[in-house]
């Protein structure tokens, strides 16, 4: 890396390092209620919060050293996570509540990638996987690569091939860069989330997306940073660590710039707008996402770079010859 690269992936690090603390302050936030089995609870303020707590937390450790501070402290809020789901006894409960609901399991597969798991769940949620009733549940392409990404990392059969679920989402029919918005955007990038298991395995996108997503993330990211969509941006910047190939370093430093002003002193990151909102925490559900995103995007970013730089840095040094087998 340059001096000046160098520096940027520092910048970009140091933005995951607030926004990662700033969630560390505010666990409370992603705790579960007693409305967290209420029959007619808000899933969205309850389970969902807490999942992508864990996910990103199982994210931030698998691409930071055990000694890192990162690390550490990713490692202490999944912990916290865990302990919230009653160390997975609180998904037995909701299988019985829900028996054919999938968000139940794709919450617990993030814990499950990371080693935590509940033998009772689980072979409670196997015996509901085998059904026809749960193969032929009725979902969004993208909402069943999701399901589907969920049985592989619990340790189920997955029910589908994924590359033809794949086939049926809006991102595999390459469509017209101008049909993008929000929406599509968020089902993008959950398609390359569920697709590489969260940024783990870029190969597993296919070379035509993969080239697609090459060419037009860069202005679809520039539109977003623009409204101020700073949520979505952190998602696309995902996308884009999570991709086969050298990773684009001049579209990773220029929206990470841009991205910064977003950031207030505490490491919140709003959802949408509030530039330049520096000493005003926005409240809880208007930051939580955005802020997670942001841990999650910087150190998928600094990992794709260094990995990339590390590996031309070998190229170097044996001469552009390889490595004699």
């Amino acid at each position: 890396m340059t001096a000046h690269e160098v520096r940027a992936t520092r910048e970009v690090r140091a933005l995951g390092e607030a926004a990662l603390a700033w969630v560390s302050a505010h666990r409370e936030g992603f705790a579960l209620g007693d409305d967290a089995l209420a029959e007619h609870g808000n899933v969205n303020t309850t389970w969902k919060p807490l999942g992508e707590l864990a996910q990103v937390c199982v994210c931030v450790r698998r691409h930071t050293d055990p000694a890192d501070p990162l690390h550490v402290l990713a490692s202490d809020l999944l912990s916290f996570a865990w302990q919230q789901t009653g160390r997975g006894a609180l998904f037995v409960e909701l299988q019985r509540l829900e028996p054919f609901a999938t968000y139940p399991l794709e919450v617990y597969a993030a814990f499950a990638s990371a080693g935590l798991r509940h033998a009772g769940y689980e072979r409670a949620t196997a015996t509901v996987a085998r059904t026809r009733g749960w193969h032929r549940t009725e979902q969004e392409p993208n909402r069943r690569m999701s399901v589907l990404n969920s049985e592989r990392r619990s340790g189920l059969p997955e029910h589908e091939d994924m590359p033809r679920a794949l086939r049926r989402t809006w991102l595999a029919g390459l469509p017209e860069p101008w049909t993008f918005e929000i929406a599509a955007g968020y089902t993008l990038t959950h398609v390359i989330f569920h697709l590489t298991d969260w940024g783990l395995t870029p190969r597993a996108v296919p070379p035509p997306v993969a080239a697609y997503l090459r060419h037009w993330l860069a202005p679809w990211l520039d539109t977003c940073l623009e409204d101020e969509q700073w949520d979505l941006s952190c998602e696309l910047l995902a996308v884009a660590s999570s991709l086969p190939g050298p990773p684009d370093r001049a579209l990773f430093q220029e929206a990470w710039a841009r991205l910064s002003v977003a950031q207030n002193d505490s490491g919140a990151v709003p959802e949408v707008g509030g530039r330049g909102s520096r000493t005003t925490d926005p409240d809880f559900i208007d930051c939580y996402h955005s802020t997670l995103m942001t841990a999650f995007a910087a150190v998928l970013t600094v990992n794709r770079l260094r990995e990339t730089a590390g590996a031309a840095e070998a190229v170097a040094v044996d001469g552009g010859q390889g490595v004699p087998g």
